[in-house]
């Protein structure tokens, strides 16, 4: 039986392909990530017959639809996540965000709760805010504008938060009396997320290195979390200081364990780990 021959990234190869995805994500794939790089892509090229990563680059910078570019970030991004991850970040949202949140927007006899996970992979990060909020207003929740907005760059992953369709351990974290009210279990075993749920969340494609947000109305609540850790300080900073324009005064900014805010930090006050308050 022959062995199945693995096409090899040159230097040349490398350097286009990590510029594109860089220029075009803000995604910055070091000389460490190579080998992932090759491993991700390998599949994909074999599957479309491409002879080289220099034939197959050539053929993503000049394909005009943009769907072999959304291929490509599909498989150099890591997509993994579950309902509650980092679940303090969630136990602070309800416990004293939402309920100031609540409070200062009934002062200014507002309705309009904005709150934006950025980078919301398959969904489950936007469903579990949307499920706390319905829980936390309650009877009341129908005379809010709530919900949130939930963004990614690739469609795979939003046709697959839009579907809500999970496994067991996607789920598994979430406290059972709250899963079998927001959930169904079906045949196959999977869990789906009731219309009401997800009636809750808006979700749309749309890249974090736009140099400018398209929003008529800052947030309250951004969860940015575990995205930051593909970008470079430089790239990074700039994307925080969009945060900071796109948030309201003392409206707050949540990001993963592992990353951190650099030279915006002065604009931020520090919460709790991974969560700050812009000032």
């Amino acid at each position: 039986m022959a062995m199945e021959t693995l096409l090899t990234i040159n230097d040349a190869e490398f350097h286009c392909i990590r510029t594109l995805v860089y220029d075009r994500f803000g995604i910055n794939l070091t000389d460490q990530k190579r080998s992932l790089v090759v491993g991700r892509l390998q599949k994909l090229l074999k599957d479309e017959g491409f002879g080289s990563f220099n034939d197959y680059y050539e053929c993503v910078i000049r394909e005009s639809s943009g769907s072999a570019l959304d291929k490509l970030v599909n498989r150099i991004s890591t997509n993994y996540t579950y309902f509650n991850r980092e679940h303090d970040h969630f136990d602070f949202f309800v416990q004293e965000v939402l309920p100031a949140l609540v409070a200062g927007l009934k002062k200014r006899n507002s309705r309009d709760l904005r709150v934006w996970s950025a980078g919301c992979s398959s969904g489950e990060e936007p469903y579990m805010l949307a499920l706390l909020m319905l829980e936390y207003l309650g009877n009341d929740y129908g005379l809010w504008n709530g919900g949130g907005l939930a963004t990614d760059i690739s469609d795979q992953v939003l046709t697959k938060a839009k579907l809500g369709s999970y496994g067991d351990e996607q789920v598994s974290r979430i406290p059972p009396q709250l899963k079998y009210k927001y959930f169904s279990r079906q045949k196959d075993g999977s869990w789906l997320v009731n219309e009401a749920l997800k009636k809750q969340v808006t979700f749309r494609r749309f890249n974090l290195m736009n140099k400018q947000f398209p929003f008529k109305s800052p947030f309250q609540v951004i969860f940015c979390r575990n995205v930051m850790i593909y970008f470079d300080s430089e790239t990074r900073e700039a994307l925080v200081q969009r945060y900071y324009d796109s948030l309201e005064p003392g409206g707050y900014l949540f990001i993963g364990h592992s990353e951190t805010l650099g030279r915006q930090q002065d604009a931020f006050e520090y919460v709790l780990p991974a969560v700050y308050k812009r000032r």
